[in-house]
């Protein structure tokens, strides 16, 4: 990414993820904003901005996971904030987007929580969307605004590309249930292995049964690929399945979003899978960490999407992730 002047930007950090701002901001070569965001003794969150942003493109940095209505607080204070102080632009990058799940109504009466988000971001001033791997691609259409959407499979296959070598051949994509479907095929095309697809019934919320795969996996060395990990429940029963059914050498599961609640650690500690590759949308707490893990960085992709869209190019080369590793967008 070329160095550049920025005088007209202003890089903004929330409490959900300072590590990725820092990262995010070095990379550019400016400074994050001045500001505190705290709470008061009753819980209520407090915003204060010790510079001023008037006429600035404002970028403000908050993913909304865990404590997700926490997050998603501070983020629409600050965007308030600087509305309130005459920012000539807002731009809320949410690396993660909480509440992307209940973007549809699944049984009668259920709320669309996506797309009430939306609305209230709308509503608090923000002028554009900066993320990344959104539950469904249609959670773009429920805002009003621009949407800048990432793609992280490219950064994980560009991972996986590296470890395969010129041995594809002996790799399976698998997705672990139907709705993943199209992310784990595009995720195959980009590194150049096969398919399969693990049919799982969902019996009830977080809780789910392997059915079927659909696909051949024996012999096969097995990369799962998923846009978050939750409490891991679908990834260890498909990883089970696709060596005890299957007959998978061995599994590595590939996700965007590591929100890992619940039992997640345990069942992935017990559970079969070798290696869990994820990037660094939210923070992973110390406790949280294996072995196993491969932690990837977003924050290349994000600097470089914060510096296309302020100086008004288009964000979506940034795809072609392989490209973008060799600096050629």
């Amino acid at each position: 990414m070329e160095t550049k002047a920025f005088s007209n930007m202003k890089l903004f950090a929330c409490n959900s993820h300072p590590e990725l701002a820092k990262e995010i901001a070095d990379l550019m070569g400016v400074e994050l904003g001045k500001a505190t965001v705290s709470k008061f003794s009753d819980g209520e969150i407090s915003v204060s901005i010790w510079e001023s942003v008037r006429d600035k493109d404002v970028f403000i940095i908050q993913s909304t996971g865990n404590p997700v209505n926490d997050n998603l607080m501070e983020l629409l204070i600050m965007v308030d904030a600087m509305k309130r102080a005459s920012a000539g632009s807002i731009n809320a990058v949410i690396p993660y987007y909480g509440y992307a799940r209940q973007d549809r109504k699944a049984k009668a009466r259920d709320p669309i929580s996506a797309k009430l988000c939306a609305d209230i971001i709308t509503a608090a001033g923000a002028d554009r969307i900066l993320t990344m791997d959104l539950h469904a691609n249609q959670i773009q259409g429920f805002f009003n605004i621009p949407v800048d959407h990432l793609i992280g499979a490219p950064i994980l296959a560009a991972h996986m590309r590296e470890k395969m070598g010129t041995n594809a051949d002996d790799y399976v994509v698998v997705s672990p249930d139907l709705g993943s479907v199209t992310r784990a095929r595009n995720f195959a095309a980009k590194i150049g292995c096969g398919l399969a697809i693990i049919d799982k019934r969902r019996q009830k919320a977080n809780v789910s049964e392997v059915m079927n795969i659909i696909g051949d996996a024996k012999g096969k060395r097995v990369i799962l690929v998923d846009d978050m990990i939750d409490t891991a429940g679908t990834l260890c029963n498909a990883a089970e399945a696709i060596i005890e059914k299957g007959g998978a050498v061995d599994v590595t599961a590939c996700a965007t979003h590591a929100v890992l609640s619940g039992p997640a650690i345990d069942r992935i500690k017990k559970s079969p899978i070798k290696e869990v590759v994820l990037l660094d949308t939210v923070p992973i707490p110390e406790d949280k960490m294996l072995d196993k893990f491969t932690i990837l960085p977003v924050a290349p992709v994000f600097a470089e999407a914060i510096e296309r869209i302020y100086s008004d190019k288009p964000v979506s080369p940034i795809d072609n992730y392989f490209n973008f590793l060799r600096g050629a967008l």
